[in-house]
């Protein structure tokens, strides 16, 4: 059985039924249940697919955050052949919430970076739960510049909740390192695509998002903190991060329009978790379109697009 939100009760009494129904006739083959499980399963859908018609932002933050939501490792596995993983920084040590190497999308060479949350109680204590240290930004600086080097076009893939604001990161100087990697990837000679696959938590998703473009899935989040970070400075009241949610803007909806990010990528009904394959192969999709668009074009335009498209956000609002 899937992992249910809150909102997502009624799905998850519906669903229940379909399973206890299967469960009797499992031990009475006798018992007939067809008619009624099918309808079951219609009520189901239609359940699940309304509610997502209707996502506030706030339970959008709850589907970006789903744990069985696909992560960064299941984007580079089905979709870059040949991957060569990379590890340090070559200044501290390794950090095991950016992940990133060599590898080939579409049979072209690419250098792909991303931050990787962890699927189980010990991948996310190793991956530090996607919030990387300043270590993890320097190994993405000398990535993305070992990819300007060779001409190599960069894919990031942001699921943060942000950089990880310990006393040790503030000490090796991870403001610093937030400024340095967003720098990099401004200054890149080469086409870059950026993908919130779940959530873009402030200068932590940014530092790798800085991208020629950016594409989001249609229920992650985007923000400069968290809900639960502003209803705190706000009102103080953590409790209060669903009227955060919907103040800041935080939906790729609201973002397209504003002009933060370039493409929205439908998921599957019922979120990307629900149908990790279909999510996948339209990532894939969106980001073949997106270096097409480059194709043949100079370093120095590159920058400029890129220059350029971060200046005009929010003009004209």
């Amino acid at each position: 059985m899937p992992t249910y939100l809150d909102f997502e009760a009624p799905v998850a009494d519906l669903e229940g039924k379909i399973a206890e129904l299967r469960t009797l006739a499992s031990g009475d083959k006798a018992v007939s249940i067809a008619e009624e499980v099918k309808s079951l399963e219609k009520k189901a859908a239609k359940s699940l697919s309304d509610l997502y018609l209707n996502l506030d932002p706030w339970q959008k933050a709850q589907v970006a955050r789903h744990p069985e939501r696909p992560h960064a490792v299941d984007y580079i596995s089905a979709l870059v052949t040949e991957f060569t993983p990379m590890a340090g920084d070559r200044k501290f040590a390794e950090d095991f919430a950016v992940v990133g190497g060599l590898g080939r999308f579409e049979g072209s060479p690419v250098m792909v970076i991303g931050q990787e949350k962890g699927n189980d109680t010990t991948s996310r204590l190793k991956r530090n739960f996607g919030m990387a240290r300043p270590e993890g930004y320097r190994k993405a600086v000398r990535l993305m510049e070992m990819a300007d080097r060779f001409g190599l076009p960069v894919i990031t893939f942001v699921d943060t909740a942000g950089a990880y604001p310990g006393i040790d990161a503030e000490e090796r100087g991870q403001a610093e390192a937030i400024a340095r990697s967003t720098d990099c990837c401004l200054g890149l000679g080469v086409p870059t695509v950026s993908v919130i696959i779940g959530e873009g938590g402030s200068g932590g998703a940014i530092a790798i998002a800085t991208a020629n473009v950016v594409l989001m899935l249609e229920h992650s989040i985007y923000s400069v903190i968290s809900p639960e970070g502003a209803a705190s400075i706000l009102w103080r009241d953590a409790a209060r991060a669903k009227d955060a949610a919907a103040a800041m803007k935080i939906t790729a909806q609201d973002l397209k329009r504003l002009g933060v990010i370039d493409e929205i990528i439908p998921e599957p009904k019922g979120g990307a978790h629900r149908g990790r394959e279909d999510a996948i192969q339209a990532t894939g999709d969106a980001i073949a379109r997106a270096f097409k668009a480059f194709e043949g074009v100079s370093g120095d335009v590159l920058r400029t697009q890129r220059r350029e498209k971060f200046l005009a956000i929010g003009r004209g609002l």
